[in-house]
Parts: structure tokens; sequence; C-alpha cells
């Protein structure tokens, strides 16, 4: 398949002057159901993979086969831009190369790169950084394993939430310099802190989460945001729908007196959509 139209999607929202929320997609249906509802950007992230795949917490022990196989079968079923969450590239600067790699041939259009250390740590704090230097390591060799050059590498780093302020800009500065093409900063808590970063480079800019203040599309923008993540509500909500339809057919409930059951219109659509009809027809005769 060809996936560069998406990618140019995605960096005409980079290059823009609005911010976006992604609508976080965890399988091909709640991406059908984002791309039906409207949204411009779709966000796969780590955690959200390992609850499908592994049916565990983020504890970053996902492989890449499993995160990349899933990344493709989410990119199969719509047509928007994807950015997925590839962690520390799950090792070192040659596998942050094959991570590029795989992930490329699996269709996102954009996927970001930290400088977290491998094995995670163990114990409260359970994220430790990089060097600086190894970080910038990562980032080279991301932007050396493409093949495209509209998939769009984002740098990435949790430091303005764990160690301070000062140490993130410097990060974001020595990866921006490295060549990133926008620069994802996880824990900004408050606007101080975005206009710092705003300040210190001049590439977009995508954040996850943050305080209320942190919650205006207008302002986001005007400090070179263009992605705002607003957390991974949706596979939580499925997660307590299965939950509560499953304990309620083994209550007892009848299929058809369950609360919040799919209308037949809602099924007919998520499993014989027009597309689908299409080639019945013209390939079975259906």
């Amino acid at each position: 398949m060809n996936w560069t139209d998406r990618r140019r999607r995605l960096r005409a929202i980079l290059k823009g002057d609005r911010c976006y929320h992604p609508a976080s997609v965890f399988d091909p249906l709640s991406a059908r159901i984002a791309q039906d509802l409207g949204f411009e950007v779709g966000m796969f992230a780590g955690s959200t993979a390992s609850l499908t795949v592994l049916g565990g917490p983020d504890l970053i022990l996902i492989t890449l086969s499993e995160f990349a196989g899933q990344a493709y079968r989410i990119n199969r079923a719509f047509d928007m831009p994807l950015l997925v969450d590839a962690d520390h590239g799950y090792g070192n600067a040659l596998n942050v190369m094959r991570t590029v790699q795989e992930l490329e041939t699996a269709g996102v259009s954009a996927l970001t790169i930290e400088d977290t250390v491998l094995p995670r740590p163990y114990g409260p704090a359970g994220r430790g950084l990089t060097s600086i230097e190894e970080g910038v390591g990562r980032m080279r060799a991301a932007l050396s394993a493409r093949q495209d050059p509209d998939l769009i590498i984002v740098g990435r780093t949790i430091a303005m939430g764990s160690t301070s302020t000062e140490d993130a800009l410097a990060r974001a500065k020595a990866y921006a310099a490295a060549g990133v093409d926008a620069f994802f900063f996880v824990g900004v808590k408050d606007r101080t802190q975005l206009d710092a970063a705003a300040a210190a480079i001049d590439i977009p800019i995508i954040i996850g989460g943050g305080a209320p203040e942190l919650s205006d599309l207008d302002y986001l923008a005007s400090r070179r945001t263009r992605v705002a993540l607003q957390g991974h509500q949706p596979i939580m909500a499925a997660a307590q729908a299965v939950h509560d339809t499953l304990k309620a057919l083994r209550d007892g409930v009848k299929p058809k007196d369950l609360n919040g059951a799919p209308s037949p219109e809602f099924m007919a659509k998520a499993t014989r959509d027009a597309e689908y009809k299409g080639w019945t027809k013209k390939f079975l005769g259906g």
C-alpha cells in the first residue's frame, strides 16, 4: 500500500496554524469509528498497545513485531494519518533503526522516539533517562533509517515532568538540532513550561495531557503546538463496556434486554459497510 498521502496530510497539519486533538485508537474497529467521526489524526500509544496485544500494563514488554503488526492492522482499516509511540525504539541506536524500518513499512505517518533507558528500571521512578548524547544518537539513527522522506520523526522526552524544565529544554534543543521534524513534551504542567518550550525550539510541538489551562486550542496553536493528546479514554471505555456486558450475560440477562446494546443499523455498518458490499457484488454476486 502507498502510505505517502496520509503522511503528507500530517505534515500539512504540523506546518499549519491549528492545534488538533487526535483520536486515541487501539484496533481496526476503533480506527474506523474515529474516521467516521471526522478526526484528522489517530494516535496509537504504547500503553494501549500493551493492553490490546498483551492484556497487561505499560511496562515496555511488548515487542517491536507485536507493536508494528497492530499498527499495520489499524492503518489498513482507515485512511487517517497515524501517530505512534515507539517508546525508546526498543534498544540502542541500531534497534531504533530497525524500529523505524518496521513502522514505516506498517504505514505509520509519524513515530516518536524518546530518551528513556532500556530495560526499564525497577521502582517508583521507573523511567530513567539516557544522556543527551545517547538521545541525539537515537534521533540521528531514526532519521537515517527512514526511506520515505515524508515519514515524520518526532523526538520525545519525559524530562519536563521527571527531572526539570531546563533538562527538558536542553534535550529538545539537541534533538531539534539533530534534525527531528517535531518534538513531543511529556509532562507539561502549565503555560509557563509550554511558553519556555515554544521559545526554545522552532519546530512543531506535541504535548500529552496537561493541566486545564492547557486545554485552550487557540492558546496551544499560538505556541506552535499542533497535536495535543487528551489521554486514552476510548480503550478504558471499551474495557468497561465489555466487562458490563459479559457480567450481565453471566448474571442471566438476555441479549435483547442488555442496556446499550448496539442497534441493528450500527452492526450493519460495522460489519458490512459500503465498500464491503461493493466487493461482494463485484466478486461474489452478492
